[in-house]
C-alpha cells in the first residue's frame, strides 16, 4: 500500500508539473505519510521530480540557445549559488524545525499558484523600475528553491516579469533551465548528505516521468479553471493537514 501510494503521488506530480506545476504538493506529503522524516522526505521528493526538470530544459533548448549566453551563464551561476545555500540549510535543519515551517511553505506555494497571474501583471507594470536580470531576487528565490521546491516555477516567472520579459516561451525556457540547474545542485547535496531514500526516489522518478508524459494530453483536455481548482484543493488540503500535525 505504501509503494502504491507514493507511485500514485509521483505519477500525479508528473501530471501536475506538466500541466501547471504543484507536483510537490503530492510527493512530499505522500512520503511523510508513509513515515519518512520531513527533511528526508523533502530531499527525496526533490530527487523524484528531477527528471521532469531535465525534460523541460531539453524541450526548451531552442529558447535557451537563443537567449543571451553571457547573461544565461551569469543567471545559472547565481541560481547554483542560491540553490547550494538552500540545500545546505536543509541538511542542517532538524525535522522539528523543518516541520514548523512546512505548513507555511505549502500555503505560500498554493497562494503563489492561485495569484501568480495577477502578481505577474502587477510586476509587469513596475518592471521599468527594476534592473533587468538582477541577481539579488534570483539568489533569494534560489535559496528557497534549494530548501523547499514548492511553487518555485511560479515565483521564477514573476521575477522574469519584473525584469521586463514578456515572451512566454522564452520565460518558460529560462524557468526550465534554471529549475534544472537548481535541482541538479540540490540533488547532489542531498545525495552526498545521505538525505535521500533511494528506493522510494527511484520508483517515484519513473512514475513522475510517465506522469509527465501523460500530462500533455490531459493539459490539452482540461480547461485551465479546472486545473486551478484541482491544485488549489490539493494545496490547501495539504497545508491544513500539516498545520494540524504542527499543533496537534
Amino acid at each position: 500500500m505504501e509503494t502504491a501510494l507514493i507511485l500514485l503521488a509521483a505519477f500525479g506530480a508528473g501530471v501536475l508539473n506538466t500541466i501547471a506545476g504543484g507536483g510537490t504538493f503530492l510527493t512530499f506529503p505522500a512520503l511523510v505519510f508513509i513515515g519518512i522524516p520531513p527533511v528526508v522526505a523533502n530531499a527525496t521528493s526533490a530527487v523524484a521530480v528531477f527528471p521532469g526538470y531535465l525534460g523541460g530544459a531539453v524541450g526548451f533548448r531552442k529558447e535557451l540557445k537563443n537567449f543571451d549566453q553571457a547573461i544565461l551563464v551569469r543567471l545559472i551561476l547565481v541560481t547554483l549559488a542560491g540553490g547550494l545555500l538552500g540545500s545546505l540549510l536543509l541538511t542542517v535543519s532538524s525535522n522539528k524545525a523543518f516541520s514548523a515551517v512546512v505548513p507555511f511553505l505549502l500555503l505560500g506555494a498554493t497562494l503563489a499558484f492561485l495569484f501568480g497571474d495577477r502578481f505577474r501583471v502587477w510586476a509587469a507594470r513596475r518592471s521599468r523600475f527594476v534592473t533587468p536580470f538582477g541577481a539579488t531576487g534570483l539568489f533569494f528565490v534560489s535559496v528557497y528553491g534549494g530548501y523547499f521546491n514548492g511553487g518555485l516555477g511560479i515565483v521564477l516567472l514573476a521575477i522574469f516579469t519584473f525584469w521586463g520579459m514578456s515572451d512566454l516561451l522564452e520565460m518558460n525556457g529560462l524557468k526550465s533551465g534554471l529549475s534544472f540547474a537548481l535541482s541538479a545542485i540540490s540533488v547532489a547535496i542531498f545525495a552526498v548528505g545521505g538525505l535521500v531514500e533511494w528506493y522510494q526516489a527511484i520508483i517515484m522518478m519513473a512514475a513522475s516521468t510517465v506522469g509527465g508524459y501523460a500530462g500533455a494530453p490531459i493539459a490539452r483536455a482540461l480547461p485551465r479553471p479546472v486545473i486551478r481548482v484541482i491544485i488549489a484543493i490539493v494545496g490547501f488540503s495539504m497545508s491544513a493537514i500539516f498545520f494540524w500535525r504542527l499543533i496537534a
